[in-house]
This record gives structure tokens, C-alpha cells and sequence, in this order.
């Protein structure tokens, strides 16, 4: 058997991290089995589907990397093949036309509840023969099974059995003839050959009643695996709250696509102690058992450490892809500067995220806007001449050769002038960058070219000199 999965999300908002985890999930696990990933947009929900959310779920797969083998398939393009099978259910007696009203399923649920009963529709129509009522449009209801009961053999949760006596005969078209989510996910995976489905346990309630449609439509369904949510830090369900939940704002927040799939594949699943898993270690091993039973809690100062450890030991040409694109979100040109690849490799093990690697480097790619007014208010009156002879000594292009020569450069000038390096250090990268932290000297002053470097030395001791 080939393995299928699908990731199917709604178009109703931005692609989320509980649905990129879903997506990583069901990638993996089709990579895994040498199997397919499908995309499929479940975009029937008109009211609340939009373009502009189908796009952000088609950007944020792209930008994980998450390449689906067929798709996307759309919902919506799809609605004569819903009403064929429709009909077929109608006809073969699996269906009927349900002409309760608004109000009389109100006042329904008002008596169930008035004598503790759980609420339900109560198949009035489920027999019906005789003459519809006048001015309803019906809705079509399934024929849910009314005894026995439905065994799902969880990849997760493992055997979960639901009675069908608990279970409605559910609404699977609308009034308007418009299909229902449950009705066309069977039809979807049916007619796409899926044969596991990997999803949130918020589904789990839907799956009896879409088995039980698979064996009326004469399918068999597919083997189901229901992920524990991820929660918030606090231990409550994930919200706007806790912070950044679109996968896509964990770019602009400066996160590498690989250490969010990296954190992603953690929140709920393990193989041993591991923390870092590259792609294809994830795709070997990869086991829907290794998945925990109970929910998974983000953690906001894991993700940045993983980041910085991508940032140290991932490929600087790589990284530059994500750097560049910070770079230009901030108004700066990677141009206008040195290679963003040295950047990287200058700055990886000093910052978590590439917002804050963007902001270090400012001063390489843009004029500095002033100096940091309290490193300013340190110097004395040997400033202008330390400034001087680092402005003789650095004039030789030849040091540029390495950074270990223009170490030795700086420390020269200090040797020479009798202060300690302490005190020339801070005052050359105070000229370069505005304020005195950064990598070492020689790296620092690598990343500007000879000119600049003159430059900059010229401009504080002008400063001074006001």
C-alpha cells in the first residue's frame, strides 16, 4: 500500500503553529514510508474563507519548506462531485431530506434541556413519508447507524470506542444545497486515496461519524492518528495571547525556517533525548508512536535557543537568504555592506534571532546616526590622539589580508602609545559602531573596508574636536 497523507487546513485565518505541526506531521510521515503529501484548502466556508488567508497558508508551507506532491486542491471547485454523492446517499437510503425548522429545533433543544437531557435532533424526519411542509428548504441528514458502535484504532490515543447510539444523524448538505465539512472531508479523502490522517484531537469527536459515512459510501477509511493540542506556556490553550502564533510572524520575529521545524517536531513528539534534528533525521525517524498522549506547551526560550544553535551551525550562504530579507524589512541593503555571510559568522554566537542580528549590524550597512551618549562621556583627553594613531596604523589596506593582522594592528597602537588595549578598543569600536559592543577587533573592522574605517575614525575625532 502507498502511504498518502494530507495536511487540509480552512482558509479562515493565517497558517498557525498547531496546523504547521499538523502539516510537518504528515510530511514527515509520507517522506518517511517513501509515501505522498497532499494539500488539500478546505475553503467551503465562504462567510469566513478569504484569498488573502489562502495565500498566507500557501506562503507559510513555502517558506517551511513543507513541499506537498499534489495540490493545492480546492473545496470549492469541487461541489458537483459533493452533490453527486449527495444524491447517491439520498437514493441508496442513507440520507433523507430534514425539513424541521429553526424554531422547532429551538424549542426541541429547550425541552432536552428543561428534562437534562443531553441535546439532540430527535430523527423526526428520519421516516418521513408524508407531504413536506410548505416553505422549508430541507437540510439532508445522514443516516447515522442506531446501534453498535464505532472502534477507531488511534495511532495516538490507541483504541477509542464511541457507541452510535451517542452519535446524531449529522446535517451533511445545508439548506441552500451547499456540502458540510464532514461530508465532503470523506468525500476528499476518498477520491484523493488518503490513507492516514494526521490531525488535532478537536477532531476526534468527527470521526465515528465520518467512518460511518466511509462504510455507506462503501470506503474504507483511512487509519486516523488525533495530536494532542499545544498549549501556552501557562498551560492553557494557545491564543493571541502567548504571543506569536502565525508561522508566519516567527519570520518576522526573526526565526529560521529550519529551527521552527526543528521546534515543531519537538512540541509533542521525541526520539530519546535528542534536541536537534536536521530534515532528514527528521524524516528517519519520523514515528507516529513516538508521539506523546498528552499536550505539548510552547516555550518560547527553547525556540530561541535552537535558533542561535541553527544561526552557529547551519550553512552562513543559507541563512543569508532569511538575513538578506531581515535586512531589507529594516530599510538596509545587504549591498550597501559587507557579505551578509561574514556578518553571520561574525555575530551567530552573540545573538537568538536574526531581528536581533539585523539591528548589530546596522552600522555596517547604514551611516551611524550618532555616538552612545554615555561612552562618549568616558573618553578624556587621550581619545583624539589614540583615534589618530589607530587612523596611521589601519591606513595599510595589506591587514585586511586577516583578521588576526588587524588585531595585531590595534594592539600595536596600544603597545606604542603606553595605554592599556582596554582603552583603545572601546573607543575604535565606539568611531565604527556608535557604541562599544561587538565581535572581536579584528573581525569587527573586516566587515568595513579600509576607507570606512578611516572614515569613521575621521568623523568621532571631529566630534571630539567640537
Amino acid at each position: 500500500m502507498s502511504i498518502r497523507t494530507r495536511f487540509a487546513p480552512s482558509p479562515t485565518g493565517y497558517l498557525h503553529i498547531g496546523g504547521a505541526r499538523t502539516a510537518l506531521f504528515s510530511y514527515l510521515f509520507a517522506r518517511r514510508h517513501g509515501g505522498e503529501f497532499v494539500l488539500r484548502v478546505e475553503d467551503t466556508d465562504q462567510a469566513r474563507s478569504t484569498p488573502e488567508s489562502v495565500q498566507a497558508i500557501l506562503d507559510g508551507m513555502q517558506w517551511l519548506n513543507l513541499d506537498y506532491d499534489e495540490g493545492p486542491f480546492y473545496q470549492t471547485e469541487r461541489m458537483d462531485r459533493y452533490r453527486a454523492v449527495i444524491e447517491t446517499l439520498l437514493a441508496t437510503g442513507h440520507a433523507y431530506h430534514c425539513y424541521a425548522s429553526k424554531e422547532e429545533l429551538e424549542a426541541l433543544r429547550a425541552a432536552q434541556e428543561a428534562r437534562g437531557e443531553k441535546p439532540r435532533y430527535d430523527r423526526r424526519y428520519r421516516d418521513f413519508t408524508g407531504t413536506p411542509p410548505a416553505g422549508v428548504s430541507p437540510v439532508v441528514r445522514f443516516k447515522n447507524p442506531l446501534d453498535g458502535e464505532v472502534v477507531v484504532e488511534d495511532g495516538v490515543r490507541g483504541r477509542v470506542v464511541f457507541a452510535n447510539s451517542e452519535l446524531d444523524d449529522l446535517i451533511i448538505a445545508r439548506s441552500d444545497g451547499t456540502p458540510t465539512y464532514n461530508l465532503t472531508v470523506v468525500v476528499d479523502d476518498i477520491d484523493m486515496r488518503i490513507t492516514h490522517v494526521i490531525r488535532g484531537d478537536d477532531h476526534l469527536n468527527n470521526t465515528p461519524r465520518q467512518i460511518n459515512l466511509y462504510h455507506a459510501l462503501g470506503a474504507t477509511p483511512p487509519q486516523f492518528a488525533h495530536l494532542p493540542m499545544i498549549h501556552g506556556p501557562d498551560g492553557a490553550k494557545l491564543s493571541k495571547r502567548h504571543g506569536a502564533v502565525s508561522v508566519m510572524q516567527y519570520r518576522e520575529e526573526g526565526y529560521l525556517p529550519e529551527a521552527l521545524l526543528n521546534y515543531l517536531v519537538r512540541l509533542g513528539w521525541s526520539h530519546g533525548d535528542q534536541e536537534v534534528f536536521t530534515r532528514a533525521e527528521m524524516i528517519a525517524l519520523f514515528d507516529i508512536a513516538g508521539i506523546n498522549h498528552s499536550a505539548a506547551s510552547i516555550n518560547p526560550d527553547k525556540l530561541r535557543w535552537l535558533n542561535q544553535q541553527y544561526l552557529k551551525t547551519q550553512d552562513p550562504a543559507k541563512t543569508s537568504v532569511e538575513f538578506s530579507w531581515h535586512l531589507a524589512r529594516a530599510g538596509l541593503s545587504a549591498e550597501s555592506g559587507p557579505a551578509p555571510e561574514a556578518v553571520i559568522r561574525a555575530y551567530a554566537d552573540r545573538v537568538h534571532t536574526l531581528v536581533e542580528m539585523t539591528e548589530a549590524a546596522r552600522p555596517f550597512y547604514a551611516s551611524l546616526s550618532g555616538y552612545d551618549p554615555q561612552a562618549l562621556a568616558k573618553l578624556d583627553e587621550s581619545a583624539p590622539s589614540i583615534l589618530d594613531a589607530l587612523r596611521a596604523a589601519l591606513g595599510d589596506q595589506n591587514l585586511w589580508a586577516s583578521t588576526e593582522a588587524l588585531d595585531q594592528a590595534v594592539k600595536q597602537v596600544a603597545e606604542t602609545l603606553g595605554v592599556k588595549l582596554g582603552k583603545v578598543g572601546p573607543l575604535l569600536r565606539l568611531a565604527l559602531l556608535g557604541h562599544t559592543s561587538s565581535p572581536s577587533l579584528g573581525v569587527t573592522l573586516a566587515l568595513f573596508s579600509p576607507a570606512e574605517v578611516a572614515h569613521r575614525l575621521a568623523a568621532l575625532r571631529a566630534q571630539l574636536a567640537k
